[in-house]
């Protein structure tokens, strides 16, 4: 069993979320605790007045609101509802939540069974539940217990890890129906909205995109764009938008426009600190007298766990790139680290002096990566993992390339390091007095 707990400013949103499963008919209002009269009785109403009258005896706590998933193995689906209920008032109990009001509902939208507990931090007497830690502390102890007790699949570390982490959509095997693409949209969104750190859309979008979905506002007349909308779509391998558009405000998470641009000031100071590690390895990369492709740099910046994605326009032309750190989960656009990293520098470190030059090397990029220009698309994010970089590659002996990761393993420079190679000369001030024909 997985226990996940989450707080939240909002009862009423963390209610009107599982109502809408219920009305759906991907979810079951199985139970509750600590309410005056049977379920069969309870409207929304009463469910919503009961959680926000003791709310309202500590105003202070602003965040009040406790939304718990229970979490099952795939082998554990005949587990009766009288079962599930028993689980729910067990673990309440023992994580301190045994005379807090809960409502209990049972989830049928995925491939496990789960259910979720809504609950609030308030008690009868207003004091306000210390929940720091509760997941590492109360939660793993009632988690172990209760595995026993039932005998439960039990949820060993790494197997929990391993089913939380987010894997790319495949949208072959995407229903094109609304509840299956936004099942899908939000096992990626919960993975990176909160860990990677990002200041823009496009930044956001080229991690999205290496999961097969993309945040997206439509074109400048829109009417989404106009009203400050934004939707969330999955992308097939050829990078084209397939499936039913998911509404921001539709998901749990409400992920809009707003909240991200909250995010992007976050962020902004939360990544500088980490700039000088994507730099240092371009630098590194780039040192050797001998030019390197624009391929073989991003298979090199891969190795260290980084991505290069690239933009390009409908001629084919590289204009954008940007870094994707996944070590430090921080996300730069190549004008933000520097000029010495813009898709135009990056070209000419490279060696590459005109147009033609680059759009045949980006032409190779596409191919070595069975992608396709979009005809009706302004842009294409080139993306692609470790594992498909170092397979496709053929132009870098494996020695050279196993020199270079050796270097970036060294102790990383200073922000502020530049390699002598890339540093402009200085020019000679000339002295008052002195003439040009001196």
């Amino acid at each position: 069993m997985v226990a996940i707990i989450k707080t939240g400013h909002s009862i009423h949103r963390i209610l009107n979320y599982n109502e809408n499963k219920v009305q759906q008919g991907v979810a079951e209002f199985i139970g509750a605790g600590n309410y005056p009269v049977d379920i069969e009785k309870m409207s929304f109403t009463m469910k919503l007045n009961r959680f926000l009258k003791q709310a309202n005896l500590n105003e202070n706590v602003k965040r009040n609101s406790v939304h718990i998933s229970l979490n099952f193995d795939v082998t554990e689906k005949e587990i009766s509802k009288e079962k599930l209920m028993e689980i729910a008032d067990n673990y309440m109990d023992k994580i301190g939540f045994k005379e807090q009001p809960f409502l209990v509902y049972q989830h049928h939208d995925a491939g496990h069974p789960h259910i979720h507990i809504i609950s609030i931090k308030v008690r009868a007497d207003g004091s306000r539940i210390d929940m720091q830690n509760i997941g590492r502390n109360q939660s793993e102890k009632a988690r172990k217990e209760i595995e026993i007790s039932y005998g439960l699949v039990p949820a060993e570390k790494h197997k929990r890890e391993k089913e939380l982490v987010a894997k790319p959509v495949n949208a072959s095997k995407v229903e094109y129906g609304r509840t299956e693409t936004k099942r899908a949209i939000t096992n990626v969104l919960d993975k990176v909205l909160k860990n990677y750190k990002y200041t823009s859309l496009p930044e956001l979008n080229a991690v999205l995109q290496q999961y097969n979905v993309v945040a997206d506002r439509g074109t400048e007349n829109s009417r989404i764009f106009q009203n400050r909308g934004l939707v969330y779509r999955i992308l097939n391998e050829s990078g084209e938008k397939v499936g039913v558009p998911i509404k921001a405000s539709d998901f749990y998470s409400h992920p809009t426009l707003k909240f991200l641009e909250e995010r992007f000031i976050v962020n902004e100071k939360a990544r500088t600190p980490h700039k000088s590690r994507i730099k240092n390895t371009i630098d590194m990369a780039l040192l050797n007298p001998q030019k390197i492709s624009i391929q073989d740099l991003k298979k090199i910046a891969a190795l260290s766990g980084i991505t290069m994605v690239f933009r390009q326009n409908l001629e084919g032309l590289l204009y954008g790139i940007t870094y994707v750190d996944h070590q430090t989960q921080c996300v730069f656009n190549g004008s933000a680290l520097g000029k010495q990293y813009s898709a135009k520098a990056i070209q000419e470190r490279c060696g590459f002096n005109n147009g033609a030059q680059q759009k045949a090397s980006v032409s190779k990029i596409k191919k070595s990566h069975g992608t396709t220009a979009q005809a009706n698309s302004k842009e294409v994010f080139l993306a692609s993992s470790v594992t498909e970089s170092l397979k496709n590659s053929t132009t870098k002996p494996t020695m050279e390339i196993g020199k270079l990761v050796n270097t970036f393993t060294q102790s990383e420079h200073d922000s502020s390091y530049l390699p002598n190679q890339l540093k402009a000369k200085k020019k000679k001030k000339k002295r008052k007095g002195q003439s040009d024909n001196q």
